[in-house]
């Protein structure tokens, strides 16, 4: 079991938990079983005073997307803020910006949409630039509702969860994750995001089943 603080020091962040991830959208960028992280998400969720979400908020206009030329992972130069090339995902209005099933648009008290310009692609849910200097502003709100520890889950571990993860763990936050609630890309990134956040210091749980409060 994991002994949590008392609820208002608690906050529950949904990283990223869209349709996009998941295998309803397969011409994206699919996980096996993203789909299915709502219920340990809203599980996780009932130990927190306050939930926040992120989201990938993406522009069908933006200079990462692949095409016949720029293949999937192939780098792009130039720009900062890009690291390499992705098909088009989470494009704002389409079925893919959409939270995976269960969740509800109305229980977030605060949401980041990461991702909108052309030119940026962030991972993490904490800042809109990959140098980490431009603030998303959930750092700010946890703090202003004086948050000391954060259970995380959401799509995709080995990405998007990870970094922001790690972004939390350098604010000073405890940050727990809970692996039922997220899924990886693959098994071999997905291990080794798993032991960087470990020796950031971030602890795991498999279930919201092993939460307990104090």
């Amino acid at each position: 079991m994991y002994s949590l603080p008392a609820k208002q020091s608690v906050a529950a962040f949904d990283i990223d938990a869209q349709k996009t991830f998941t295998p309803l959208c397969p011409q994206e960028l699919p996980v096996v079983e993203g789909d299915l992280i709502g219920p340990e998400l809203n599980a996780q969720a009932a130990f927190a005073s306050v939930r926040v979400a992120s989201r990938d908020a993406h522009s069908p206009s933006a200079l990462w997307l692949t095409d016949e030329t720029h293949p999937i992972y192939s780098p792009i130069t130039g720009h900062p803020n890009l690291d390499v090339h992705w098909p088009p995902h989470a494009i704002v209005g389409t079925l893919g910006f959409s939270f995976v099933p269960g969740l509800d648009e109305k229980a977030y008290a605060y949401q980041v949409y990461k991702g909108v310009e052309p030119d940026m692609h962030p991972y993490g849910a904490c800042f809109h630039d990959l140098a980490d200097t431009i603030s998303t502003g959930a750092i700010e709100f946890l703090r202003c509702h004086y948050i000391t520890t954060v259970l995380c889950g959401g799509l995709a571990t080995d990405y998007c969860v990870k970094n922001t993860v790690l972004q939390l763990r350098k604010a000073g936050f405890t940050v727990i994750l809970n692996l039922g609630a997220c899924r990886g890309i693959a098994p071999d990134t997905t291990a080794q995001a798993i032991e960087e956040m470990r020796a950031a210091g971030v602890h795991f749980i498999h279930s919201a089943q092993e939460l307990q409060q104090n």
